[in-house]
Order: C-alpha cells, then sequence, then structure tokens
C-alpha cells in the first residue's frame, strides 16, 4: 500500500467524521430490530459493522499510539474483531446475530467514545507517517463496510415475506439502451496497476506490464432482459453452458434465477432497496454469482474479460469518472441506467480472473497485513465499483474479489471477444 497525501490535519479529521457519520446515515431507515438479524452467515447485523469498523480504530490507531487511551469495553475486542488473527481471539463469524448484548445504544455509545478520542487525538499530535497510513486504511475499510452494510441490509430486508422498503425510489424512469456496441482494445502491451502517491491497498500493486490480445469488450452491462431471454432459452437447465461447480451448485442449491427475482403468475419481480418492483427489463442484471455470468457469456456465445482487459479498457473509454455515473452518493441505491459506459459505479462487474498476486506483491506487516493477501485463494476479481461504493474510493486499479457462488452483493455482467 501506498502512503496517503493528506494535506493537513484539519482536512484529516473533517475526512474522518464525513466517513464516521455516513454509516450512521445509512443505518437511518432500519428499525432497532433490523439491526441485530443474521439470516445466513454471509450477512452480518448492520450493529456488528457499526461496532466492527470502530474496533478497527481502537486496535490499530489508539491502542498503540495513544498512551492514554482507555478500551470502552475490554470484552469489545473478542466480538468485534473479524478476521485479523494476529489481533486476538474473535467471535465466531456464523454466531453474530447471536450477540443480542451489547444493545445498539450501547454500540452507538462506543462508537461516539471512539470517535471523540480519535478527533481529540488527531487534533492534538503531528502524525507519523505510520499513523497517517493506518488513519487512511480506517476510512477506506469504513467505506468498504458501508457498501456491505448495504448488501446485507437488503438481504435481511428481501428475505422478509413482507418485502419491506429501505427507502423511497427516485421518480427516474429507465431508458432502453443499445448493448450491442464494442470498444477495441489493440494487441499491445499495457501496465496494470496503481500509479503515484494517492491511497490504494497492497493488492493493486505493483505495477507491471501485461500483454493483451486484441480484443474488444461491451460498451454497456448487460440487462434483465438479455438475462430473462437466458432463462427462458433454458439457461439454468442446460449443462453445456456451465462450469461444473456452477452446474452443480446450481442443482444443489436450486437456483433458477439471480438473487431477488421472484415469480408470480408468469410475471417476474425483483425485490430492490425500494421494496418488491416488477422487473424493469431495460436495468442492468445484477445479483449475479460468477457461475452464473460464466453461463450467461458462454451462451451467448461471448466469454468475460480478463482484469487487465478490464482495467485497459475502463481508462481507454471512460479515464475520469463521470458525473452521471451511479455512486452511493447518487442516493439511487439501485442500479440503473446512465448512457455512459458505466465501468465506474452501477454494478461490480466479474472478470475471469482468480484473485491472485501482482509480481512482487508484499502485504504490510503485522496483522493490517491480513486485509487482502491471504485471501488470494478461490476467489475471483471484480472491478469498477457499485451504487453501493463511495465515489472517493473507487479507481480503476480496484481489485474486490468473492467467491464464485456468491450472489448478495451488487454484481454484473460486461461481456468481451476476441476479434
Amino acid at each position: 500500500m501506498s502512503l496517503p497525501t493528506i494535506s493537513s490535519q484539519e482536512l484529516l479529521i473533517e475526512k474522518f467524521k464525513t466517513i464516521r457519520d455516513f454509516s450512521i446515515e445509512l443505518c437511518e431507515p432500519l428499525e432497532t430490530e433490523d439491526y441485530v438479524v443474521q439470516p445466513t452467515m454471509d450477512v452480518s447485523p448492520p450493529k456488528w459493522h457499526l461496532a466492527h469498523t470502530t474496533w478497527f480504530f481502537e486496535t490499530f490507531l489508539l491502542a498503540p499510539f495513544n498512551k492514554t487511551f482507555k478500551p470502552f469495553n475490554k470484552d469489545y475486542a473478542l466480538l468485534f474483531n473479524s478476521y485479523y488473527i494476529a489481533a486476538g481471539e474473535r467471535w465466531v463469524r456464523s454466531e453474530r446475530g447471536a450477540l443480542t448484548r451489547p444493545t445498539v445504544e450501547e454500540i452507538m455509545q462506543y462508537r461516539n467514545y471512539v470517535d471523540q478520542a480519535c478527533m481529540e487525538y488527531l487534533a492534538a499530535h503531528q502524525l507519523s507517517d505510520r499513523e497517517r497510513y493506518i488513519v487512511e486504511v480506517g476510512l477506506n475499510h469504513e467505506q468498504q463496510h458501508q457498501e456491505l452494510l448495504l448488501y446485507d441490509i437488503k438481504y435481511i430486508l428481501g428475505h422478509n415475506p413482507l418485502f419491506p422498503r429501505y427507502n423511497e425510489a427516485h421518480d427516474i424512469p429507465s431508458v432502453a439502451v443499445a448493448s450491442d456496441g464494442w470498444i477495441e482494445i489493440p494487441e499491445g502491451v499495457y501496465e496494470i496497476g496503481h500509479q503515484g502517491d494517492s491511497f490504494c491497498y497492497d493488492n493493486e500493486t505493483s505495477l507491471h506490464k501485461v500483454f493483451l490480445q486484441e480484443m474488444e469488450i461491451a460498451d454497456q452491462l448487460v440487462t434483465n432482459g438479455e438475462y430473462l431471454d437466458f432463462i427462458q432459452d433454458g439457461g439454468y437447465t442446460s449443462h453445456q453452458y456451465w462450469l461444473s461447480e456452477g452446474w452443480d451448485w446450481v442443482n444443489k442449491e436450486q437456483i433458477k434465477a439471480p438473487m431477488y427475482w421472484i415469480r408470480e403468475d408468469d410475471t417476474w419481480y425483483q425485490y430492490t432497496l425500494h421494496g418488491l418492483q416488477p422487473l424493469d427489463k431495460n436495468l442492468p442484471v445484477s445479483h449475479i454469482s460468477f457461475y452464473e455470468a460464466e453461463a450467461f457469456a458462454t451462451w451467448k456465445g461471448y466469454r468475460l474479460p480478463t482484469e487487465f482487459e478490464w482495467e485497459v479498457a475502463a481508462r481507454t473509454a471512460e479515464p475520469n469518472i463521470s458525473n452521471d455515473s451511479n455512486f452511493v452518493e447518487s442516493g439511487y441505491f439501485s442500479e440503473r441506467t446512465t448512457g455512459g459506459y458505466d465501468f465506474l459505479g452501477n454494478l461490480w462487474e466479474w472478470t475471469s480472473s482468480p484473485y491472485r498476486p501482482y509480481p512482487h506483491f508484499k502485504p504490510d506487516e503485522g496483522a493490517l497485513g491480513e486485509y487482502n493477501g491471504k485471501f488470494m485463494i478461490n476467489q475471483m476479481v471484480l472491478r469498477g465499483g457499485s451504487y453501493g461504493t463511495s465515489k472517493s474510493h473507487i479507481r480503476h486499479t480496484y481489485r474486490n474479489f468473492f467467491h464464485p457462488h456468491l450472489q448478495w452483493m451488487f454484481s454484473g455482467i460486461r461481456l468481451a471477444r476476441y476479434k
């Protein structure tokens, strides 16, 4: 990871407060009962996210550097550590929903206590490069959990038979976008990875060269209407489109559609954060597993791009983030049609690349070294961000990664082909 460039303590404190406050803002539509639910292991209760992101600053900034700091509650370290083995014992992930105590009110007190201690420390001390780096990692970590928080809220509400809404929808109709356009990428050697002094994660380094064959990448995401054609053509019952593990997964789990698609009386509906809605065929298809994305691409006669092809194409077609890009700050809380290429924002896009280290990858020392490197096995890379991602959090080199069977994240499909 590279060191951040923050010009003043005041700007750092303002950034800290803005990001920390946004986590609470995202939870404002929730009822108290919503904070505690854990319907499946991959979903964490919202109050756990609020506590874990607080534990991060307490553990990695305040405890080692602020000699006068006293923990809010010594038992919280066990409850709210996630996967940092070097940081101590951890409560089992699948049992986070069993933690009815501490209460939501106590978690809010915990956040306030740590936030106040952090801001006082940031204001009173000339921070070392290491301390600034930890704060920057902590803030980016919080933004990651804000997106995870939305995934989990949607899962909690979307698996409730009442299909409660998270918030009201913007009254912006979708429009049909031509989905048969292609962006050409010439054969050549390209540089991949993060450049410059701005913040990045260690898995985005080091800068290195790759050779790409001449290829084309779709200028739009696959739509619900296109994916519905796949379903109606027997996509989920035709083994020839599926990787072996994907076919086993489809049959074992009885998967027949993307997550949150519901069929009633020959009509398709989709649960959204705005409640249950008729399926909009013009919107990009979302909540797609890698297995489904790969099967759709095979059915269509194309393929998924590699993460390197994606990065080169995104930099070529969308070198800067468009003002129309769909990030969490837009307030739509849903995929939408923007009229642009949507490489950045809207939906994370599956690539065909396994999550592996770049040449000369070197993880950080200590517990923070567990942040990315130890997950470089059995996961696939997604690129580009989503409507749950903060605009300030994304960049062309950002590498997200998930297991290939997962659907609950804001994921979509962009196709590729060789010329």
